[in-house]
């Protein structure tokens, strides 16, 4: 069945959100913008503007305190990953990182490529072209990166997998930390990325979930692991 097109005010909704958990643009805590300022910046009318706040109240995104405003929940579930203390409870080696990358995020690009809204495709290719940006500066990349994955995550409008996402930095952090100064995996990296920005810019699902796939096999075989189920 083909998924239902989306309403403006769930267009708006998504994009207040990306300024939430992508853009870093409103934090907990925060309250939004006079609502004639904030429907001109989004080009919307007041009254969609409403009707997007609504969507994101329904799921504790935003909370409207009486006399006062809307104002980003301070605790909502999308600021509450796996703790600490939970991921050092799991004790998880790199094989197991890796492999638990290989079962969520091809089928997460594969998502984000179906489900991006204009702004996350934006926020996606914007953090992937800073990175090949800090890679021909020869700087560190390592939360640009990390940004790229998880603005690909949230992309794919699933709530569970944005609690993932610590998981996915540690892999991450510890394959950058390592391969920084290794020219052909940096250059798989660029390769890989820039094909999965091509296919996810495409909407082209199938190629993302692949490309996103190659990526971290790529990863894997710097390494030295050996997945020989995959």
């Amino acid at each position: 069945m083909a998924r239902k097109e989306k309403t403006l005010s769930q267009q708006v909704a998504d994009s207040i959100l990306s300024m939430i958990t992508v853009d870093g643009v409103l934090k907990p805590g925060d309250k939004l913008p006079n609502e004639n300022e904030f429907s001109a910046s989004l080009h919307v009318s007041r009254a969609t503007l409403r009707e997007a706040v609504r969507i994101l109240v329904s799921h504790n995104v935003l909370e409207i305190r009486r006399g006062r405003g809307t104002y980003v929940v301070e605790r909502s579930l999308h600021e509450h990953p796996i703790s600490e203390d939970e991921l050092s409870g799991l004790r998880m080696d790199l094989r197991e990182l890796f492999e638990f990358r290989l079962m969520v995020e091809p089928r997460t690009a594969w998502y984000a490529a179906r489900r991006a809204t204009d702004r996350e495709l934006e926020k996606i290719l914007e953090y992937g072209r800073r990175e090949e940006e800090l890679i021909a500066a020869g700087e560190d990349r390592t939360e640009v990166e990390q940004a790229f994955h998880k603005s690909i995550a949230i992309a794919a409008h699933n709530e569970f997998m944005g609690r993932l996402i610590p998981i996915i930095y540690k892999a991450i952090y510890q394959g950058v930390r390592f391969s920084q100064h290794n020219e052909q995996v940096v250059q798989d990296t660029l390769t890989d990325h820039r094909m999965l920005m091509d296919f996810i810019a495409q909407r082209n699902a199938v190629g993302a979930e692949t490309a996103m796939r190659l990526h971290i096999l790529h990863a894997v075989s710097s390494f030295g692991i050996d997945l020989e189920e995959w």
